[in-house]
């Protein structure tokens, strides 16, 4: 859908979001419209917040729907948008008054949550932002704009939004502008629709007895802002941050997935068996992401530094954690 040429209007605007594609639908909006206010929890030295308050937009901390509704109500907004939030609005809100999502998925395809995520992980071509119109209904409503960007064999979703960002940045402050005209999108196809789930940080550890395309999508599709895939060494949670399938890997007929294979102390890598091949891990962390604060990865090599070691939990691992703690006797219960 082409840009239009529309000059600055300054429509009163509202803007709703919560994650990281919030932070161009700010600067995309503010060029064009009078921001009144953002939806955004955190502190104040947060950057998106920091920047919403150096252009003389309110940040309101209240993301709940009464909170919105009251927002709404006091401010009088043209139009709101929402950019990152994982609430469903009730049905006579969205009605007030033009709502616009911005949806990083190919409508009708891909509607719900983590869905940048699942196109990794499920080997899709491209991933797109679709900017719609809100209806009553999961990311329903006319499509205002729609692009894709393609997905590499190596792009991670740290990359992904970044051009996604760029493009919401682009292409928002027209779509709203035309939803305040009366602009109803373009319907959407339902019988085109799927769905994806939610994800938790929990869904990203690594089953290293998965084909190695799995293990290695799991990586890229979990990189900064996520919390990342991970597995154990020992139990020591151990969190992957770049990996690759390890180049002209040698034949395995005898394989333990997890197992360490190889280890470059000058190259930084190790080599780990998977299902059906060698994944190659380059960087790791010991510690969880903190938002703001860098990744904080080091050399695969200088973490791992054993072929005896296998990545995993282990039960055995476990039952001797749980005997050193006393929570289990290490004699063996006699035969009765």
């Amino acid at each position: 859908m082409p840009r239009s040429s529309m000059s600055s209007d300054r429509h009163p605007v509202v803007l709703i979001g919560l994650g990281p594609t919030t932070a161009t639908a700010l600067e995309a909006l503010a060029a064009r419209f009078e921001v009144r206010a953002l939806v955004r929890p955190g502190p104040g030295d947060e950057p998106t917040i920091a920047r919403a308050e150096r252009l003389g937009v309110s940040v309101e901390a209240d993301a709940s729907i009464a909170g919105i509704r009251a927002l709404t109500a006091r401010t009088s907004p043209d139009a709101v948008v929402v950019s990152s939030f994982d609430r469903i609005l009730p049905a006579d809100l969205v009605e007030s008054r033009p709502f616009v999502n911005v949806h990083y998925a190919p409508l009708p395809r891909y509607r719900g949550r983590a869905t940048v995520n699942w196109a990794i992980l499920n080997g899709e071509p491209e991933a797109a932002i679709s900017v719609h119109r809100l209806v009553p209904g999961l990311d329903a409503g006319g499509l205002l704009a729609q692009e894709t960007v393609e997905i590499g064999p190596r792009t991670t979703v740290t990359e992904l939004y970044n051009a996604l960002n760029a493009i919401q940045e682009r292409v928002l402050a027209d779509a709203v502008a035309r939803a305040i005209a009366g602009d109803p999108g373009l319907e959407q196809d339902e019988s085109r629709s799927s769905y994806a789930c939610t994800r938790i940080p929990a869904d990203g550890e690594i089953d290293w007895s998965a084909p190695t395309i799995d293990t290695d999508r799991l990586v890229r599709a979990l990189t900064a802002p996520f919390p990342g895939a991970f597995t154990w060494l020992g139990l020591e949670q151990l969190w992957i941050d770049a990996a690759e399938p390890a180049p002209a890997p040698s034949r395995w007929d005898g394989r333990v997935p997890g197992r360490v294979v190889a280890v470059s102390r000058d190259g930084g890598w190790i080599d780990v068996l998977t299902g059906d091949g060698v994944l190659r891990l380059h960087q790791v962390r010991r510690d969880q992401l903190v938002p703001g604060r860098g990744v904080g990865s080091v050399a695969a090599s200088s973490v791992v530094r054993s072929v005896h070691a296998t990545l995993g939990l282990s039960v055995g691992d476990l039952v001797a954690r749980l005997r050193a703690l006393g929570a289990l006797s290490s004699d063996t219960p006699s035969e009765r």
